[in-house]
């Protein structure tokens, strides 16, 4: 199915093209928090995401053959970026509204982009309709084991520079970076728990791995990384086995994380990247007094994000 060899095997590829992300810890965030917190700066990735990891190792195995994907936004950058690099077509299905700053970024690599619908289900049912139109390859964001084995590249790093650590926060979206995370820390920490955190307006995640088996939920979240409507097969089948514990967050209190690391850390977060943080300002007595590490997995923020953030407000 899925396993740390496959994560291994990405390695050379991810590490020809990417350097290691920073992970530094801030006092006056650790103090804020009442934990050492080492934060792993996944927004600092050439599309300012950590998706960047899984695309690439994608595009190196099959380049040159067309791709189609679908997507709110960081995944999209990613595929475009991958498929500027490996000259690799890419046509990218992404909701009506999505970012207008990440569809620019996504045409800017030279992909094409198709906007269609009003939720990101719309998008991948005409995703599906275009790869078996053309050919090319569909690629889930959630059930492509190419991405997820890039992806853990990512746990790697972290558990390499910190292999002490109590627990690892990740934020869901597809689930990918969980089930990642998951099958490395098994393999090099194993006492290190892994916790996995979506926004509670969109749950699809969080239900399909309470209930044991995906599902699909309501997608009400503002937070466009968390913006996932049903749990997908593979990262499922691998946070059933592996995950410690699934938590859920309110997008105000992600909001609240948004403003923390921009005060204490330096760090412009999107709400996704933010959202490891809101589950320590969620469950404070939880990681009280431990060493955890928090995935900040993008820095994409929108206009309108960032207008929200600046007025102090989480609507």
């Amino acid at each position: 199915m899925f396993s740390y060899a496959d994560v291994r095997a990405a390695v050379p590829t991810v590490t020809r093209h990417l350097p290691p992300t920073p992970m530094w810890s801030y006092p006056v965030l650790n103090a804020a928090v009442g934990a050492t917190v080492h934060v792993k700066h996944e927004n600092t990735q050439p599309v300012g995401a950590f998706k960047a990891r899984g695309a690439l190792n994608l595009l190196a195995s099959t380049p040159g053959r067309g791709m189609v994907t679908y997507s709110t936004g960081n995944h999209a950058q990613s595929m475009a970026w991958a498929g500027h690099l490996f000259d690799t077509p890419c046509t990218i299905v992404m909701p009506e509204g999505a970012n207008p700053a990440k569809v620019a970024a996504v045409r800017a690599w030279g992909a094409t982009v198709v906007l269609t619908g009003a939720r990101l289900a719309d998008a991948e049912a005409h995703a599906t309709e275009l790869a078996a139109k053309t050919g090319h390859r569909l690629v889930s964001p959630g059930d492509t084991p190419e991405l997820l084995a890039g992806v853990g590249t990512l746990y790697e790093e972290i558990l390499t520079a910190r292999p002490g650590l109590e627990a690892i926060v990740v934020p869901v979206g597809s689930g990918t970076g969980a089930a990642a995370a998951a099958i490395v820390a098994e393999a090099l920490a194993p006492r290190c728990e892994v916790i996995a955190v979506q926004s509670a307006a969109s749950p699809a995640a969080h239900d399909s791995w309470r209930s044991g088996t995906p599902c699909v939920r309501p997608n009400e979240t503002r937070v466009e990384g968390l913006a996932t409507g049903r749990g997908y097969d593979l990262p499922q089948q691998i946070l059933r086995k592996h995950l410690t514990d699934f938590v859920l967050v309110s997008d105000d209190r992600i909001a609240e994380a948004q403003r923390l690391l921009a005060t204490t850390a330096h760090t412009l977060a999107e709400g996704a990247g933010a959202a490891a943080l809101a589950a320590l300002l969620e469950f404070p007595d939880r990681f009280a007094g431990r060493e955890v590490a928090v995935v900040c997995s993008g820095g994409n923020a929108s206009p309108a994000e960032l207008e929200r953030l600046g007025q102090g407000a989480g609507r």
